[in-house]
């Protein structure tokens, strides 16, 4: 399987998070793995950047912040043109899913935890 570069939005350095528990599995599967989240910290290894950066060549942005939080990614998250994004549960967001796929981005809602277990992510 092909390598498939996640930005992980709203990473965190708590291992009971499922954003965490996320990067960890992304990077067992051996995707490239971007953490982004709003604390400073670490996750399997990979500093967590707290500056929106910019990444190249963006397969997947997988979601960990819910919808009232997410106004403030959306420019960020759209400027990454990533070939998808995916919600997962309790991300859903009508608005966000919108303008991605306006701009040609497909939108999953799902779980990537779930995604990886079942080998269709």
């Amino acid at each position: 399987m092909a390598s498939k570069k996640t930005v992980v939005i709203g990473a965190s350095d708590n291992p009971s998070r499922y954003a965490y528990q996320a990067v960890h599995r992304l990077k067992a599967h051996g995707h490239e793995v971007v953490p982004v989240g709003i604390r400073k910290g670490a996750v399997a290894g990979i500093d967590i950047a707290t500056d929106k950066p910019t990444v190249e060549d963006v397969d997947t942005v997988t979601l960990y912040v819910g919808p009232q939080n997410q106004p403030a990614w959306y420019d960020y998250i759209l400027d990454l043109k990533p070939k998808r994004i995916i919600f997962n549960p309790g991300t859903e967001n009508d608005e966000l899913e919108r303008r991605a796929q306006q701009q040609g981005i497909r939108t999953e809602e799902a779980c990537t935890l779930v995604m990886l277990s079942i080998g269709n992510y």
